[in-house]
């Protein structure tokens, strides 16, 4: 296996399995070998008669033996074989591997830090590691300390440059006006409304002085799509809306995805959207990258619904996602049942889709230069294969729009068909790390994201176990395979190909099982069955028939290729309904961040390592595994609007204070409160509600509501008062020991510093709140922690302008006076 040093690649000996240069430059001395010494021969009178060797001794024999070697390693002879295993790791290039492990590193300091650093700072920080590493060099260890230093400050400045580049007007507070921009892309929802993407030109009543450059709004229908399409120029009156931020600490920020995609506002038109021109405007009107972006979007969307109408339903929805990269339409059910099973990934364009393409074009054209024989042994024909294929995922990047997630597996892919015509191994951890290093510098703020860390985990974790088998298989004599029967050689290949589709799915969803539970709260306990019955349709049916049909789509000859693809997806919808029905409850709640760190170490230690140092890896899983419940489940949870608050009440019940509350939030957190179901309030005539006595409320109470009070009780005994106005909470500042009020202009009305008292205008500076009753006091303050941080980091700036966090209250269209009675 290349990539780590192995094999003649690397210039490794084929029969120890370490290299020359090692063998020469680092050799030990007899009496300083580390740990594994030979066994010394017994003298001649102990052996038996006629020569030979001992019988084997008995286990207790052995477990002494065992002991008094275990008895005589001392800690100097420890050290040496950990100093001899790391230069072995050295020499065969493991600390290439570590480049972008470093880089990422930088990145999470630069975006773990509660206050935007100056750009100097990093630049000096590089500029200083680098001259320690440069005067170090005659220091071997001391310069691999100031090198993997100054890899994290690049991977720091990287970061920072990238946040400097990417920074956009973002809208400061909700507002409507008229606007008027060019349309970017136009996606078909399965609610039947339209998601647009505006590059913003204009606004009026009232002109935004602070306007964003791009915005996504949603309409409930546009101009027939041949009127309308990417570049036309539209307008319409629309409600826009600054980013939001976490619907709780530690969660998805939105505000933060906003701003690396340069979305200013989000919203929605309050009628149609009209077309100022029947037509695209002129050419030279238009810079040519957004007049090369709208004609790839209009032919990705003429494809789109060329698939639709051949296939339709949600299987030409799906198809249309697998192959332009449209998915806005597949109905939500069937995006959970996927999410549920653990296939969702079939949905975006990723390392599966970029592999299974560039494998199809590849075996159809060294099948079609098999035919000429004459030609093939004369020339290379699998790089012209591999060229080939690299041109064809590069259109397939294009066309499937650019995504973050094609961009970053298109380069994986490409170094290794890259290195595929420089005639070096193509699946390998150094590729892997090039690809690795390439995303970094690209788009750091990936790193932070899911896509990243679980991509390239499991790929890592593929890679480093299919080294490791293949060095076992190398170092293994085996016998000749038996002569089978057709039936017997089938069942081999199949009960093989089975058995690799498990393992391949264990060891992917081992590696990324942590990195799911903390960003999403929830795993899926039958991934292991969902991919084993969908993945074989997927592989040998859906992708290639959609690779055929697309090179057929030119000439007309689509149909048929577009039809068995259609069933395929129809057997994977049926097959992912059917398991996640029998499914289990997916939400795990919360787990440590510490968990999720010791785990990344100990990925690293284990796809990277290749002598006996790799059992270093075996102490941080152990500790990851130690470290997940260490973590406090909040006992209430705020929104940052102040509008829905939620607490969990016991047998899996989640308590809110509203009967209609945003979806999206709730389901969040559900899964990290561990609650299956949601329990609304019960509403009471305004003044019926008797709060004279509301410690009489049991424990694990839902919310019990009446005018502009809700109250509840948790089941520590705490109780939590939800208020409209500020004289609405003054009553329960005798009673309760949280208060949230839902008016920005409101302060605290306790004078009793026990209360906690959360008002909007709290919430709208600092984000959504997790709230922590004490269990070993009753009387205590109980402890808030916001999604947020001041001083704002520049995806955040936006929050100080809203009128809410200037403590205003809603903006109210000015009354127009009445008309003047006719004389």
């Amino acid at each position: 296996m290349a990539g780590r040093g192995r094999g003649a690649e690397e210039g490794e000996g084929t029969t120890a399995g370490v290299s020359e240069r090692l063998m020469f430059a680092h050799a030990v001395p007899a009496e300083e070998a580390p740990l594994s010494l030979p066994a010394p021969r017994p003298p001649a009178e102990l052996l038996p008669p006629g020569g030979g060797t001992l019988p084997p001794a008995s286990p207790t024999a052995n477990v002494g033996r065992i002991r008094r070697q275990l008895g005589r390693v001392s800690l100097p002879a420890l050290r040496r074989s950990v100093a001899v295993a790391a230069t072995t790791e050295l020499d065969r290039g493991v600390g290439f591997l570590l480049v972008p492990v470093f880089l990422a590193a930088g990145v999470i300091c630069y975006f773990s830090l509660s206050a935007e650093p100056d750009l100097y700072r990093p630049l000096a920080a590089a500029a200083l590691m680098a001259v320690c590493a440069a005067v170090s060099r005659s220091r071997h260890r001391t310069h691999l300390v100031f090198m993997a230093a100054l890899f994290c400050a690049l991977g720091f400045l990287a970061a920072k440059v990238e946040t400097w580049r990417m920074a956009s007007p973002i809208l400061g507070s909700e507002i409507q006006t008229r606007l008027t921009g060019r349309l970017v892309t136009a996606e078909a929802m399965a609610n039947g409304r339209v998601r647009l993407t505006i590059d913003l030109i204009s606004t009026e009543h009232p002109k935004l002085r602070y306007a964003p450059d791009r915005i996504r709004l949603s309409a409930r229908r546009i101009p027939s799509p041949s009127g309308m399409s990417a570049g036309s120029m539209l307008t319409g009156y629309a409600k826009l809306l600054p980013p939001t931020g976490p619907v709780r600490p530690d969660s998805y920020d939105f505000s933060f995805d906003s701003y690396f995609a340069g979305i200013g506002a989000s919203g929605f038109f309050l009628g149609d959207p009209k077309l100022v021109a029947p037509t695209p405007i002129a050419p030279t009107e238009v810079p040519f990258g957004a007049r090369v972006a709208s004609a790839i979007e209009n032919a990705r969307e003429g494809i789109a619904d060329h698939i639709r109408s051949r296939i339709g339903g949600s299987e030409g929805e799906i198809a249309a996602a697998l192959i332009v990269g449209v998915r806005a339409g597949i109905p939500e059910a069937i995006n959970e049942s996927m999410r549920r099973t653990g296939i969702y990934h079939i949905i975006s364009i990723s390392g599966l889709h970029m592999a299974l393409v560039a494998g199809t074009i590849m075996v159809l054209l060294r099948g079609a230069f098999a035919l000429f024989p004459d030609f093939s042994s004369r020339r290379p024909v699998k790089k012209y294969a591999a060229g080939i294929a690299l041109i064809s995922i590069a259109a397939y990047l294009i066309i499937s729009g650019i995504v973050v997630a094609a961009e970053r597996s298109f380069i994986m892919l490409a170094v290794m068909l890259a290195a595929v015509l420089f005639d070096r191994a193509a699946l390998t951890m150094r590729n892997l790390a090039i690809s690795a290093i390439a995303v970094i510098l690209v788009s750091p703020h990936e790193v932070v994201g899911p896509s990243f860390q679980m991509s390239f985990a499991a790929t890592a974790a593929l890679v480093g176990a299919y080294a490791g088998f293949a060095d076992y298989r190398a170092g293994k004599t085996t016998a000749p395979p038996a002569k089978r029967s057709f039936v017997g050689f089938l069942s081999r290949k199949l009960a093989v190909g089975v058995g690799g589709a498990a393992v391949t799915s264990l060891i992917a969803g081992s590696a990324t099982l942590l990195f799911a539970i903390w960003h999403f709260q929830r795993v899926s306990p039958l991934s292991l069955l969902a991919n084993l019955a969908v993945m074989p349709i997927v592989s040998l049916i859906v992708m290639p028939f959609a690779v055929l049909s697309a090179l057929a789509m030119p000439f007309g000859f689509d149909g048929p290729f577009l039809y068995v693809m259609g069933k395929g997806l129809t057997a994977m919808i049926a097959i992912s309904a059917w398991i996640s029905e029998r499914s289990p409850v997916d939400a795990v709640g919360l787990i440590s961040i510490q968990s999720v760190l010791l785990a990344t170490v100990t990925l690293v230690i284990a796809t990277m390592a290749t002598t006996w140092l790799r059992l270093a890896a075996v102490p941080f899983a152990l500790a990851a595994l130690l470290a997940i419940p260490h973590v406090r489940t909040p006992d209430v949870l705020i929104s940052e609007d102040a509008h829905l608050v939620a607490m969990p009440i016991g047998g899996g019940e989640l308590a809110v204070n509203r009967e209609r509350s945003n979806e999206f939030t709730t389901d969040n957190w559900k899964r990290a409160l561990k609650s299956e179901d949601v329990v609304p309030p019960e509403r009471f005539a305004k003044d019926t509600l008797d709060i004279a006595d509301p410690v009489d409320l049991p424990p694990g109470s839902p919310f019990y509501c009446s005018g502009d009070l809700c109250i509840g009780r948790h089941p520590s005994g705490a109780i939590v008062a939800l208020a409209e106005t500020r004289d609405a909470a003054r009553p329960a500042c005798g009673f309760a020991d949280l208060i949230v009020i839902n008016d920005a202009t409101a302060y605290n009305p306790c004078p009793d510093p026990r209360v906690l008292v959360v008002t909007k205008r709290q919430l709208a500076r600092d984000g959504s709140a997790a709230v922590f009753f004490d269990p070993q006091s009753a009387t205590a303050r109980p402890t808030v922690r916001y999604a947020v941080v001041e001083p704002y980091r520049p995806w955040h700036e936006q929050r100080k302008y809203t009128r809410e966090a200037r403590g205003l209250a809603p903006y109210k269209q000015p009354e127009k006076p009445a008309a003047a009675p006719a004389q």
